[in-house]
């Protein structure tokens, strides 16, 4: 009996040991080449999508491409899905609150995971704490909503050109603009066919060699004339280089805004006449005295008008003055004749 337990004892001990060495063994495996530690190794947080696109628990975790978890739940949280994520604990100080999470693809089968961002900038997000949804790169879901959106506008481009909108659908559906842009094409052609015949100006200019060397003259000259003005010659060129002349332009231009100044403020004759009331008044007045003056004379009213207009007067007068003058001539011929003075004294 004795040799029966010390059997039995023996035995457990070699369980025990075995039992131990296999514990250690598989603690051993899991820490040298597990990714995501022992469970004390490991710390949770939780991030929200408004579509978890086949996301399930179980699906890796991965931060900048490299998988450091898992994900444990998956929740409604109102609109949104609340996702669990538990992730190795020395990858807290990668992951801050400048981090985002979006949902990425393992496979070309559409198998999704959760990526973060690492960031080495803001506050490492605590156990338990949240990441913010973020947008990462284009992936196949995304190329594939946009192939499908792609369709959708082509289709409903194709059912517009059908159904004769836009330019494009009435050219297909309206024979009216059809033949206006036939005939379009037609003129077109034909002006290209009278431009290669030397037809009009253009014409000319691409196939009459004296045409253009005409232009090439003109060219040639503008560009002599460019170059004197940059050389300072001439008026326009004296003007863009010659100081002295851009002075003296400038000291003409202040002398007129000095007499423009002047008149504005009623100095001189001018300034007078063109802000004082009472001048103008006294020069439309003598203005309208000159027109009443000049009206009677032509009216033949008083003697300068009815000279004027009366010959008869006007003979008159010539005569008389005639006769004044053959008289004088009388007198200085033979004066003792006019001027016999006799003088008697008693």
């Amino acid at each position: 009996m004795p040799r029966t337990r010390s059997l039995a004892w023996s035995e457990l001990k070699i369980g025990i040991l075995t039992v131990a060495a296999i514990l250690i063994a598989a603690l051993l495996i899991i820490a040298l080449t597990g990714e995501r530690g022992l469970f004390w190794q490991r710390y949770r947080l939780k991030t929200r999508f408004s579509n978890v696109a086949g996301l399930k628990a179980g699906s890796p975790v991965r931060l900048a491409g490299v998988e450091i978890g898992s994900v444990k739940q998956l929740d409604f949280s109102g609109a949104q899905v609340e996702v669990l994520l538990e992730v190795a604990e020395n990858m807290r100080p990668r992951i801050t609150s400048r981090s985002v999470a979006y949902l990425g693809s393992i496979s070309l089968l559409g198998e999704s995971a959760v990526d973060l961002t690492a960031a080495t900038e803001g506050d490492p997000v605590p156990d338990g704490g949240f990441v913010p949804q973020g947008r990462g790169p284009a992936q196949i879901s995304d190329v594939a909503e946009g192939a499908t959106n792609s369709l959708g506008e082509a289709t409903k481009l194709l059912k517009d050109m059908r159904e004769g909108r836009g330019t494009i659908g009435k050219l297909f559906t309206d024979d009216r603009l059809f033949r206006e842009l036939d005939r379009f094409v037609t003129t077109a052609e034909e002006v290209t066919r009278n431009m290669n015949n030397g037809k009009g100006t253009i014409g000319k200019l691409l196939n009459d060699p004296k045409a253009a060397e005409a232009l090439e003259a003109s060219l040639k000259n503008m560009e002599a004339i460019t170059r004197q003005i940059n050389a300072g010659e001439g008026s326009l060129g004296r003007l863009l280089k010659d100081e002295s002349f851009a002075k003296s332009l400038s000291g003409a231009t202040d002398k007129v805004d000095t007499l423009a100044g002047r008149l504005n403020r009623g100095e001189g004759t001018a300034g007078k006449l063109l802000t004082d009331a009472s001048l103008f008044n006294r020069l439309n007045s003598v203005s309208d005295r000159l027109d009443l003056l000049v009206t009677h004379l032509n009216e033949g009213q008083g003697t300068a008008g009815q000279l004027l207009k009366d010959k008869q007067l006007y003979e008159n007068m010539n005569g008389a003055v005639n006769e004044l003058r053959s008289l004088i001539t009388d007198i200085r011929r033979d004066p003792k004749k006019f001027l016999n003075v006799k003088v008697s004294l008693f």
